[in-house]
């Protein structure tokens, strides 16, 4: 978010013009706008297969673009302090200077190789999400953590700036108005860019118990002897206890509850009723949704989620809608006509 704001901030430095300022500014403006595409790819990263954050294992999408774009910084240290200021608001200026020729080369090529991450990266994340995203509906019982919606309008972010960034370029600041207006919008996506960030969690929590990873090879093996124990815990703890009511529940607190580990309480769920953890959970936050529903008819939906374990507004529609196609006010109307009509 800060790489953001420092970028779109010193682009209205160039944009202006202001002269006397983003010469100052200039190889930090081609550094961040060169390297936020892949910081956006490590994020995917992180949300998806990787713990932590490691030189050793991501220094690869940063050394790159640190490469040509220290290329860049060193023409422009060595280019003449006249020459190179002026080129910066005037690319047409001293045609016979071969540095200014060589930077008018590394420019193009730099903003080439930045559209071409755009393109790379979102294609990677997207290929992320595909193949991960489905791990978060193993762990979460809210059924937006478990669509990763949020993960996926976040990677979309990554095309948009890119559209935002030509559309200021080439278009809108043509008309000297845009240029007040450009860093407006800049600020807006800035700002969803890092509410989408917040509200998205791990996609792959790697919150893995050791039992867990010890006993995933031969749990097939073991289970038989334990699913009916585990499956009469488990219902314990969901038809008497009532734990999904509980919105930020997720397979840890159920294994907590339980006593087993994580491993034993996925296969049951599968073995046993052919769902994933989210579905299952929120299948009995459905039926809760019913009985509450019937007796309280006047309860408005941000009651209703409150009082049947859904984490928002927004993730009881999305469980109404996933188990029956209907939007929440056509289900109420479905509820009232079969109770009318018997």
């Amino acid at each position: 978010m800060l790489l953001m704001v420092v970028l779109f901030t010193v682009k209205f430095f160039n944009f202006e013009p202001l002269p006397d300022i983003y010469p100052y500014f200039d190889v930090i403006h081609v550094y961040i706008g060169c390297m936020i595409f892949p910081f956006f790819h490590i994020y995917f990263r992180l949300l998806t297969i990787d713990e932590r954050f490691s030189w050793k294992a991501h220094a690869r999408y940063l050394i790159p673009p640190f490469i040509l774009v220290s290329v860049y910084s060193v023409a422009s240290l060595i280019t003449p302090d006249i020459e190179y200021k002026t080129w910066l608001f005037n690319k047409h200026a001293f045609p016979e200077s071969p540095r200014i020729h060589f930077l008018n080369i590394m420019l193009p090529m730099i903003y080439y190789f930045t559209e071409l991450q755009v393109i790379y990266y979102l294609v990677r994340n997207t290929v992320l999400l595909r193949r991960y995203g489905e791990r978060a509906e193993h762990f979460y019982s809210d059924m937006n953590d478990g669509k990763y919606i949020n993960a996926k309008i976040l990677n979309y972010m990554i095309f948009v700036n890119s559209v935002i960034t030509i559309i200021t370029y080439f278009i809108f600041l043509k008309f000297s108005w845009m240029i007040y207006v450009s860093p407006t919008i800049y600020a807006v996506y800035v700002y969803f860019v890092g509410y989408m960030g917040y509200k998205q969690k791990a996609i792959n929590p790697t919150f893995e118990l050791i039992s867990d990873i010890q006993t995933e090879n031969n749990s097939e093996q073991i289970l038989p002897v334990l699913s009916d124990k585990l499956l009469r815990k488990l219902l314990v703890e969901f038809e008497v206890n009532k734990i999904y009511l509980d919105s930020q529940l997720n397979i840890l607190d159920v294994v907590q509850a339980v006593g087993t580990n994580r491993s034993y309480i996925s296969t049951v769920i599968n073995q046993q009723y052919n769902q994933n953890f989210c579905s299952f959970v929120n299948g009995f936050r459905l039926q809760e949704l019913q009985r509450v529903y019937e007796e309280n008819p006047e309860y408005t939906n941000d009651a209703l989620a409150e009082c049947c374990g859904f984490g928002s507004v927004s993730s009881l529609r999305r469980a109404v809608f996933s188990k029956t196609g209907l939007s929440v006010s056509e289900w109420k109307n479905q509820n009232v006509t079969q109770k009318l009509f018997g």
